[in-house]
């Protein structure tokens, strides 16, 4: 069973301070775990001809520009859209009117969506410009990709075996291969999607009831 109070915990603090998302990437993307999943990727053998085929399919997307920051936001809205699905316009107005209390609450939910999009490219490219010498710099790059490449595949995979309605939204535009770059800021909200669609919506509205409370309590 999902836990309540937990998620809309989540999802009332995102919210509430829709710049915590910067901690949530940062703390998310690092490069100590970035290389654990560049030492995964060399032992786990029995999935290597899978995940090649993957590389493939991410190599493609790269020469696409889907790191720019339109996919990357266009990503992000497509989580958010998908949970506003089940929230009236009433609702949204309650929940977002948090972020921007001049303009009707629904109209912050665009508000989060930039925080996060320009979190994600904030750490991308304190990432990329991490080093002052070029041939160190090109080196961690390299480094940097093997790692993340591998995370972006494991994380894909995750979202397909846990999540697959959230997968199936992001996977025909390739944006699966990105969610590992937002993941922690949407995770909380994917989370009550998962929640409806396994569960219904009596549990769905707890959630929502709980949301709606935590913020009229702040």
């Amino acid at each position: 069973m999902a836990d309540i109070e937990d998620i809309a915990t989540r999802i009332a603090g995102i919210i509430l301070s829709p710049d915590s998302v910067y901690g949530l990437i940062n703390g998310a993307l690092t490069v100590p775990v970035d290389f654990g999943y560049m030492a995964y990727g060399v032992f786990d053998t029995g999935s290597r001809y899978i995940h090649e085929t993957m590389r493939i399919r991410m190599a493609a997307a790269i020469r696409n520009d889907i790191l720019n920051h339109h996919h990357i936001s266009e990503a992000v809205k497509l989580v958010f859209t998908e949970f506003n699905k089940y929230i009236s316009e009433t609702e949204q107005d309650k929940i977002y009117r948090g972020v921007v209390s001049s303009v009707l609450g629904r109209f912050g939910t665009s508000m989060v969506i930039t925080k996060i999009s320009g979190a994600v490219l904030e750490r991308v490219s304190f990432i990329s410009a991490s080093s002052s010498k070029p041939y160190i710099g090109a080196i961690s790059t390299i480094l940097m990709i093997g790692g993340m490449s591998e995370r972006s595949i494991r994380t894909s995979e995750f979202l397909q075996a846990e999540f697959p309605e959230i997968y199936k939204l992001l996977r025909p535009r390739d944006y699966d291969l990105l969610y590992f770059l937002f993941k922690s800021s949407v995770q909380p909200f994917v989370d009550a999607i998962h929640v409806r669609m396994t569960q219904g919506e009596p549990t769905f509205r707890k959630i929502m009831d709980s949301v709606e409370k935590k913020l009229n309590a702040a």
